[in-house]
């Protein structure tokens, strides 16, 4: 993880000031054997709807990142992991929340996808070809680039 948070809508205030908690989230970032991931949009009624973004969500109380992340792909588009590596960790300050994204790769799942909050879905690779993309997913996109030899940056991130 760097030391200093991505920061998205700079120009926009934070909720509940700079003293805001950090709010764990478990991503997964699933990747087929062709090379390409998935992308999902977020539902209607949350922050940043329709933004593209990797799927995953809030750890609940005791849970671990691997817990929740097995917990929120069931609950979200319905597969089971099989295969799990956690990656890369990101601080990013959104208006609305201070968010620490725990990436982790999955390469096996059993299941189908079924989005089960009315988000779509796509299989990209880079460059991606969806937008807009929340800007948590952005480091994912460097990350990518840079294992699979893309010299040019994807996307350019602010951070504080």
């Amino acid at each position: 993880m760097n030391g200093s948070p991505l920061v998205a809508d700079a120009g926009v205030a934070r909720e509940g000031g700079a003293q805001r908690p950090v709010v764990e989230v478990a991503v997964g970032i699933l990747i087929r054997a062709d090379g390409d991931f998935l992308l999902t949009s977020r539902p209607a009624a949350k922050v940043y709807a329709g933004y593209w973004e990797f799927p995953g969500g809030k750890l609940e109380a005791g849970e671990s990142v691997l817990q929740a992340l097995q917990r929120e792909l069931q609950e979200e588009i319905g597969i089971t992991t099989l295969a799990v590596m956690p990656w890369h960790s990101e601080l990013v300050d959104y208006p609305h929340a201070l968010v620490r994204l725990n990436f982790c790769k999955v390469s096996r799942w059993r299941g189908e996808l079924h989005m089960r909050e009315a988000q779509q879905f796509c299989w990209q690779r880079l460059p991606v070809q969806v937008q807009p993309l929340l800007p948590g997913a952005l480091p994912v996109l460097q990350w990518l680039a840079q294992e699979r030899g893309f010299a040019a940056a994807t996307h350019t991130l602010r951070r504080e």
